[in-house]
């Protein structure tokens, strides 16, 4: 009988390819505009990228969606962060009553939003004594997130809302790349020596299962981090290319990656955020952002706003007229 932990792996690592027609048709189309090549810079890469993963060889976003998945974290009684452990909630209600940035920003670009509410009233475990979530909880929280996309969008970009969520994606770099808690950790408030503190401790407790991602992601993850993995790896099967925001988002790109390294390959990094650490992952994952404009916002404001370069390339794409500069 399988676990759910091999169950998941087989998932990963069975993810379709890219549809190489649809690269292929997008190619050809760009050639016929008469521009030097590459004139266009990094959008002819954007365009390809979008066909391939979607499978449209004359690509187009319609139904563009902003998922934000809000969780807390048992950690956070440790004060990790420098927000209030009740901050998550109130977000959630700002996302709600459509006051947040995230929402002004959505409005702008013509994306939707759709807020996850992961069991908000039941924090994970404090992951410096016990596992973070149970195998059992782990597996039915990636599964949700795998679900997420019933309104079947074809661009998703990601976002999280937890407080805790950094010193968890912390952990999850220290633990995958090594280096030690102090180099993923991050900034220099007053917090940041018991954050430190609280990894090392975590990484202690559960120094017997660092060699296996997935277990890492239960251990030391939030439901937001399981989730965000879950909805990456159904995105791939069902042909939806995805925008990762800041650095938890990318953390839970990162435990997908450390299965297999085409598993991200349909993810795009939406913008380098003002966090250091942040920079340090999406060069570890060898992504290239679309914006870097120093967001420390989190809640998905660089992913929706790369989404609006994305739009912009496509719609560059197929309004350009061909042979456009004759020889």
């Amino acid at each position: 009988m399988t676990n759910p932990f091999d169950d998941i792996r087989a998932l990963i690592l069975g993810m379709p390819a890219a549809n190489e027609t649809a690269i292929a048709a997008v190619r050809a189309r760009t050639a016929q505009f008469g521009m030097p090549h590459g004139a266009f810079g990094r959008l002819e890469e954007i365009v390809e990228w979008y066909a391939g993963w979607s499978g449209q060889s004359n690509p187009k976003i319609k139904k563009p969606l902003m998922a934000i998945f809000a969780a807390n974290h048992g950690i956070a009684v440790h004060g990790v962060s420098a927000l209030p452990s009740d901050m998550t909630q109130k977000m959630v209600a700002h996302f709600a009553d459509g006051s947040a940035p995230i929402n002004q920003m959505c409005h702008t670009n013509a994306v939707g939003l759709q807020v996850f509410e992961l069991a908000l009233e039941s924090p994970t475990a404090d992951f410096t004594i016990a596992p973070a979530l149970s195998p059992t909880e782990w597996a039915a929280t990636f599964a949700y997130g795998m679900e997420c996309l019933a309104s079947q969008p074809d661009l998703l970009c990601l976002g999280e809302m937890a407080v805790g969520g950094t010193t968890s994606a912390a952990a999850i770099c220290t633990a995958l790349y090594g280096g030690g808690a102090a180099a993923w950790a991050g900034g220099n408030s007053a917090k940041l020596a018991q954050k430190i503190a609280v990894i090392e401790q975590g990484l202690e407790r559960h120094k017997d299962i660092l060699k296996d991602p997935l277990q890492v992601m239960q251990c030391l993850g939030g439901r937001e981090i399981a989730a965000m993995a879950g909805a990456i790896v159904g995105a791939r099967y069902q042909k939806i290319p995805v925008v990762l925001d800041g650095f938890v988002t990318t953390a839970a790109a990162a435990i997908l990656h450390a299965i297999s390294t085409t598993s991200i390959s349909h993810c795009v990094a939406g913008h380098a955020s003002g966090e250091v650490v942040h920079a340090q992952l999406i060069e570890k994952l060898q992504l290239n952002p679309l914006l870097s404009l120093n967001l420390t916002l989190g809640q998905g404001t660089g992913a929706v706003l790369a989404a609006g370069v994305i739009r912009g390339a496509i719609a560059t794409h197929n309004g350009t007229s061909a042979h456009l500069i004759e020889e």
